[in-house]
């Protein structure tokens, strides 16, 4: 594995990182122009990776399937879909829903199971990363390096708000700063070891990666539509959100498509 990649994996556990930091230098909650400008173009990457970086490449990769070769990529798509769903109805509680982690009315409890929330729907994401550099490490001519970072990195951004609303509710209850921090840092902890533990089984990865791909897209399209566009949208500074999400969305597609 070259130092690139291991970057790669890291990159959206230090974004995690960096929005708990929040805590030492941020007195209340993250700014709301901020948040969502960083949320709009953390979706816009995630939206552009999940075509270019994780179903075309799968498609391409069923090639030899004919005509039949989208149906890896919608199968894929739709059980990440369906399985993001079902972790969201199985346990609501745990959704990760900022209203919640805004109230200051939450006890420590309500916050421990957003940390658990976190962790369980990061879970996806950082297997998304472990299945592209998979596919890179075994030789996959359909997988790029710059494609693989920038879909890294896309994660890290969305990442920074997801940190701070861990950490600084949790100050706002009285939780010390370095305890506070731990609790968002923790919830973030779930994406490399998920990348790590998919890249080791990349020799099982390899004759199912059309569907892990698909898989991975299902389930960043579902955190994209069903979280990121409604925080990026709701309230003032909309229009903060939806450029930011064009940016993003244009950066991804033009690194995929000139360094791919």
């Amino acid at each position: 594995m070259t130092i690139e990649m291991l970057q790669g994996i890291m990159l959206p556990f230090l974004g995690t990182g960096l929005g708990a930091a929040g805590v030492f230098f941020l007195k209340g909650s993250m700014n709301r122009r901020l948040e969502r400008a960083l949320t709009g173009f953390a979706a816009g990457v995630m939206a552009a990776a999940g075509v270019w970086s994780l179903l075309i490449p799968a498609m391409e990769q069923s090639e030899g399937m004919g005509i039949w070769s989208f149906v890896p990529a919608i199968a894929g798509f739709w059980i990440g879909i369906v399985f993001l769903l079902a972790l969201d109805r199985a346990i609501p509680y745990l959704r990760r829903d900022r209203s919640i982690s805004q109230s200051p009315k939450n006890n420590f409890s309500q916050n421990t199971m957003l940390v658990l929330a976190v962790a369980l729907h990061n879970l996806p994401e950082g297997m998304a990363v472990g299945v592209v550099f998979a596919g890179l490490l075994t030789g996959s001519a359909e997988l790029t390096l710059a494609g693989a970072l920038t879909l890294s990195f896309g994660i890290a951004i969305q990442n920074i708000p997801e940190g701070a609303i861990i950490s600084l509710p949790l100050r706002a209850e009285g939780v010390s700063k370095p305890k506070a921090f731990l609790y968002g840092l923790l919830s973030g902890v779930v994406e490399p070891l998920g990348a790590f533990l998919t890249i080791l089984a990349a020799q099982y990865v390899v004759p199912v990666l059309p569907y892990l791909l698909s898989f991975s897209a299902g389930a960043m399209i579902y955190v994209v539509v069903e979280e990121l566009i409604p925080e990026m949208s709701s309230g003032e500074h909309n229009n903060v959100g939806t450029v930011m999400f064009a940016a993003g969305f244009s950066l991804m597609m033009a690194l995929d498509v000139a360094l791919g």
